[in-house]
Parts: C-alpha cells; structure tokens; sequence
C-alpha cells in the first residue's frame, strides 16, 4: 500500500471539492494503493475559539462584500461542476476548527477517519452546522459509531489541543502554505483541488510500478 497524507480544514470548500474528486477516483479503482490519512492545518489558526460571525469574517477577510464574492466565485463554478451543493447562504458562523481537527485525529484513532472527514464538510457546507460547537461535532462523532460521551468530555478538556497546533506548525516548516495538499508515499507533493482524471492517471502508473516491480 502506498500513503496518501492529506492536509486539509474542514471548512475550505477546495478541500471538500479535492476529496470530491479523489472519491471519484478511488470508486473507479476500489483496488487502489492508497491507504489514507487525514493531516490538520488551520486556514484561521487565530480565529477566536468561539468563531465569528460569517458574514463579517468574509468582508474583513477580503476587504467588504464585493471583494467577498469575487473571491468565492471559482469556489461556487469548480463545487457546481463537481456537482456540489454548497449552502453558504446557511453558514451563519465562521468557526475555529481547532476542535474539528482533534475529532478527525480521534477518528483515525478508531478507524473511522475519512468518513468524519466527509461528515463534517457535509454538515458544514451543506447544512451550515457550527462544526466548532461541542454538540455538534458529539452528534458527528455518533454518526460515525464513536462515543459521543467520550468526544465530549475530551473536547471539554485539552486533550491533544497542543497535538493538532504542533502538527499543523510542523506542515508549515514543511512548506504547505495552503490546502488541500496531498503528499503520495511521503515524498511527492500536489497541492490543489486535483481533477479525478489526474488521480486516475497517478493511481495507474503506481499500479504499473507494482507490477513491473513484480
């Protein structure tokens, strides 16, 4: 098996579009090499704990409301190709996803990673859940078969908070600067929101190399 590292943030629509177009890949080869492992790298790393306000987040961020949907309009034309349905009208707060992070960490504890991963860009861009409300990543974590009594007294308590802030340190001493990134065997970086077809091509020609190592 090869590993596919993958930086990324819960709340970065070219992440949710990325993975939308890996799963595409990889449900065209359920045979694929990859075993998959999900990295945290805050977009907001300042971002109160509490969160903010969405619409205020935006317009500070790019500079008022005009600067705002000029910066999300190949956000929403790459979501609709990919056939996404991204809510932003529902996204009410912009939240700090210090805690998402540990929750996905939790998750690759018990093997259910990837699928918390999907669960919170659903709820996020789709439902326009506060992924950083406790409630809200309890109920996730129980639709993913963990307990949520236990996420929530760990994200009551810090548990691995200093974890997830070292590791996404560490990705920036790295050089990642942006998400998605995937890095394929620990040692080729693509950073972006791939198409499918690149995938396909990548997944191949390890497939190739297996074989021809054979």
């Amino acid at each position: 098996m090869i590993k596919l590292d993958i930086f990324s943030d819960p709340i970065c629509p070219w992440c949710y579009i990325g993975k939308t177009r890996l799963d595409r890949a990889l449900e065209q080869r359920p045979d694929h090499p990859f075993t998959i492992e999900w990295h945290p790298f805050q977009l907001n790393p300042d971002m109160p704990r509490e969160g903010m306000d969405r619409r205020a987040y935006l317009e500070a961020k790019f500079g008022g409301k005009d600067g705002a949907v000029r910066a999300y309009m190949p956000v929403v034309e790459h979501a609709e190709q990919a056939g996404l349905k991204i809510d932003f009208e529902a996204i009410q707060r912009t939240p700090n996803t210090l805690d998402a992070h540990r929750l996905i960490h939790w998750a690759g504890i018990e093997g259910r990673q990837t699928f918390v991963v999907s669960a919170l860009f659903r709820a996020y861009f789709i439902e326009g859940r506060d992924i950083g409300d406790h409630e809200v990543l309890a109920d996730i974590a129980d639709s993913a078969e963990m307990d949520a009594g236990v996420i929530q007294r760990l994200l009551a308590s810090d548990a691995d908070v200093q974890n997830i802030r070292d590791r996404d340190a560490a990705a920036r001493e790295m050089g990642i600067n942006s998400v998605p990134t995937f890095i394929v065997n620990r040692q080729h970086a693509v950073p972006g929101a791939q198409p499918t077809e690149l995938w396909l091509k990548v997944m191949d020609e390890i497939s190739e190399q297996v074989q021809q190592g054979d």
